[in-house]
């Protein structure tokens, strides 16, 4: 027997439509790349969605054909979400910060019709367009005012196209399972493969993301959004603030400490949302600046933070200068990516703040509609007892079921499970621990040492900006981590200050063989640190006969 419920498709457009009749004056704040903040509405961003989704209509991009984006977090990046998307086009978010080569192949590999770019980027496009066929052209955005002086085949103004049409405009009444936007992992190794989320994925996970024990957002809230559109969606929250009326506070080209903060203050965000490494520089203005700033203005009560793990020294930096909650989220792009997220449990209302800080230091507990375990080398589940380390593997309504155009193979098994490519415990109340990336653990003695683990119990050093650790070659134990950080401004820490200091903190046989000071450290195109590019420079690094292993493992 069938239910007699009404079969609504799930597509991302009714997100602005309810968001458009229900917060139409709900504020949508963004620094432009031109310089001013840009104040705008969830009501304004739909109509000129509409716009842009008759301006597509018109160049003759049709249902399913892509187009790309070199866009930073601006209101007019956020228009070409739901502009495009809504009207069926795949939106395909391109990651700036890649290799030239990188991101010519994405385009060539997507098909893109058009490219739509930021200022800043104009330079970016200039050079590949000659080696780019089949983009059919180029939008700026921007106003003619500021239209670069470049020479691009059929280059036009964002701003003149959507003066030039309607904002009336009929959502078209897609598949649900039908393709919404395409964005390809930053993989450190061969060519980029595309994720290709359907409507029907990304509306069930904002409704993940927005929940009380997801996210948590509101109409209430004010989101600081330095996570980029072009990093798997900024986490899904452009979607789930439609959903529910959040502000959205965007950073656009300024990602500095200074900008954050003021941004952060100036309009009483709440929530922020980013990786680590902006938190860093964040706290870093603050501490060079401390005697200026008053902190008792903000409103800050939760930090949204993921993308790789948050050391602890962060968790306690926001919990003692603002009194907000870092919540820790795990997932990556082929998950689109919340997979898990740190929230407490009853039994927890009771810790104090030394044991909070040690829950929220994992990356949370799964969310409802995505599975996860670990398994062993020959895929055997292991127990979920917080001591068993083992590969995590998920699966999921917005897990992918493969790359676009087949790229990688089959990367699922036969039950759907997808290989993360992360070590990780689970203990007995579902908390994942990731304890690296497969390819960055460390294999010392038959044992395994976590970079990850050591890291941030480095940053908590007072003088550590940021740090690093890699496996270096080894005769008698195979590897053993060398340690590399970077120091806060006017700041120097030696080798003996950092064993010391570590010494309390990590198993004996865990402190690292060396430690360098380095001026600054390689990180990917999504803010993460490039063990890969450290693993080359250091690959014939020596330690010292006076640098021996304190113990062995």
């Amino acid at each position: 027997m069938q239910g007699l419920m009404q079969r609504t498709p799930l597509l991302l457009s009714s997100l602005i439509t309810h968001a458009a009749r229900n917060h139409a004056g709900r504020e949508i704040v963004g620094r432009s790349v031109e310089g001013p903040v840009v104040r705008t509405n969830w009501g304004e961003v739909e109509g000129r969605a509409k716009r842009l989704a008759n301006a597509l209509a018109r160049l003759g991009v049709r249902e399913g054909e892509r187009v790309a984006t070199l866009a930073w977090n601006t209101q007019r990046h956020l228009e070409l979400y739901f502009g495009a998307i809504g009207s069926g086009v795949v939106l395909h978010t391109i990651n700036p910060r890649l290799f030239q080569a990188q991101i010519e192949y994405m385009l060539e590999h997507a098909e893109d019709q058009y490219i739509f770019f930021d200022l800043s980027f104009a330079a970016l496009v200039s050079a590949l367009a000659p080696r780019i066929k089949g983009v059919r052209g180029y939008i700026a955005l921007t106003d003619r005012a500021h239209m670069p002086a470049i020479d691009l085949p059929n280059l036009l103004c964002y701003e003149e196209l959507l003066a030039a049409e309607s904002a009336q405009f009929s959502w078209p009444d897609l598949d649900e399972n039908a393709a919404s936007i395409l964005c390809y992992t930053s993989g450190t190794t061969g060519n980029p493969k595309g994720v290709l989320y359907s409507h029907r994925a990304l509306l069930l996970h904002s409704f993940c993301a927005a929940a009380a024990d997801g996210l948590g957002l509101s109409c209430m809230d004010s989101v600081l959004t330095v996570v980029p559109l072009f990093h798997a969606n900024a986490w899904g929250l452009p979607f789930a603030a439609a959903m529910c009326g959040a502000k959205l506070v965007f950073p656009g080209a300024e990602l500095d400490g200074g900008s954050l903060f003021a941004l952060t203050r100036d309009e009483a965000c709440n929530v922020v949302a980013g990786v680590p490494t902006v938190w860093f520089g964040f706290f870093d203005y603050i501490d060079r600046n401390r005697d200026k700033l008053d902190l008792g203005v903000f409103h800050l009560d939760r930090a949204l933070v993921g993308g790789s793990a948050a050391p602890r020294s962060l968790i306690a930096r926001f919990d003692r200068d603002f009194g907000a909650f870092l919540l820790h989220a795990w997932g990556m792009t082929e998950t689109s990516p919340i997979a898990t997220i740190g929230r407490l449990l009853p039994k927890h209302a009771g810790l104090d703040r030394e044991a909070r800080y040690d829950i929220q230091a994992k990356q949370g507990r799964p969310v409802y509609g995505v599975e996860v375990r670990i398994v062993d080398d020959a895929g055997q589940e292991l127990p979920r007892d917080g001591v068993a380390v083992g590969h995590l593997v998920v699966r999921g309504p917005w897990v992918t079921a493969g790359y676009f155009r087949g790229e990688g193979g089959v990367v699922v098994d036969a039950e759907n499970w997808f290989d993360t490519g992360d070590v990780a415990t689970i203990d007995s109340d579902g908390y994942v621990t990731l304890t690296d990336r497969a390819k960055d653990i460390i294999k010392s003695g038959g044992e395994w040492i976590s970079s990850i683990a050591l890291e941030n119990a480095a940053i908590g050093h007072a003088d550590v900006l940021e740090a690093a650790v890699i496996g270096i070659p080894h005769p008698k134990w195979v590897e053993r981590p060398l340690l590399l950080i970077r120091c806060k401004e006017g700041k120097v820490v030696t080798r003996q200050d950092m064993r010391d200091f570590l010494a309390d903190k990590v198993a004996r046989w865990w402190l690292p063989d060396d430690v360098i000071i380095v001026e600054d450290l390689p990180h990917t195109a999504t803010g993460k640190l490039s063990k890969a590019t450290l693993r080359k420079l250091y690959a014939n690094h020596q330690i010292a006969p006076e640098s021996a292993p304190a113990a062995a493992p």
